[in-house]
């Protein structure tokens, strides 16, 4: 790779993981179709991308600890149901044409962005959901269903954790964000990455620029995040959300 398309990969993924990190979600929709657009196939871009959102993860992880953010429940459940999920998506993926699951990824992105945009007070302050067995065993369920969704799709899945994390458990949108940042962002992807890379084939030359942008981008939007609060996370979830939402249904 030439130093040109290295600079360009490395903005490009710091432009993606700083908004990704700030909405909660949604590095792919930039990162992903550039990979592909350079010359990579389908399968060894979903796992370089994979590979690369680790690094946002990090980043975000690095500034998020300061903040005391996680929650050890929570992140019990997101790991012990989330990264089975991720096993499965990723595991069937490679063989399976994915244009009607991104029409319907997409219908349900945009649909997030909608539901958050109508209504206001959504995520603005901590209100304890389901924090019993029966709310961990649904939660952990639909964890589950959207780790598989992040094994096997390649932008919008951390998105709906964010939701998932407002909607159902009350988490406000800067604690939801934190979680899906560190959680999805470093072990659910991590896992999807190890598994890709497993059964297909990784780009190892294009990562230090990816890796470097999606650090830095990382670090940057959870730093964004904390310090903005929780109505300009949401403002920019929704933007996010409807812009790849729209972007899977039309291809």
């Amino acid at each position: 790779m030439d130093w040109i398309n290295a600079a360009l990969l490395f903005v490009i993924s710091l432009v993606a993981n700083a908004f990704s990190a700030f909405a909660g979600g949604g590095a792919g929709l930039i990162q992903f179709p550039v990979l592909i657009f350079l010359g990579l196939s389908f399968g060894v871009a979903l796992a370089t991308h994979k590979v690369a959102t680790v690094a946002l993860g990090l980043g975000a992880t690095v500034r998020n600890l300061r903040e005391g953010a996680l929650d050890r429940r929570f992140v019990l459940i997101m790991l012990l149901c989330g990264i089975p999920g991720v096993v499965l998506g990723a595991s069937f993926i490679l063989t399976v044409p994915d244009r009607q699951a991104k029409l319907a990824l997409g219908v349900l992105t945009l649909g997030l962005g909608l539901y958050s945009l109508f209504k206001p007070e959504l995520g603005q302050r901590v209100e304890a959901r389901h924090r019993d067995r029966r709310g961990f065993i649904i939660g952990g369920s639909v964890l589950f269903f959207l780790g598989i969704l992040n094994g096997s799709l390649t932008s919008g899945t951390g998105l709906f954790v964010t939701l998932w994390l407002v909607r159902w458990f009350g988490l406000d949108y800067k604690l939801a964000v934190a979680n899906t940042l560190i959680l999805v962002g470093m072990f659910w992807n991590g896992t999807g990455a190890v598994t890709l890379g497993w059964l297909g084939n990784i780009a190892w030359d294009w990562l230090p620029p990816l890796l470097a942008g999606s650090l830095l981008g990382g670090y940057l939007g959870a730093h964004l995040a904390i310090s903005k609060g929780n109505r300009w996370i949401k403002r920019v979830f929704e933007v996010v959300t409807l812009l790849i939402g729209s972007k899977l249904i039309l291809g």
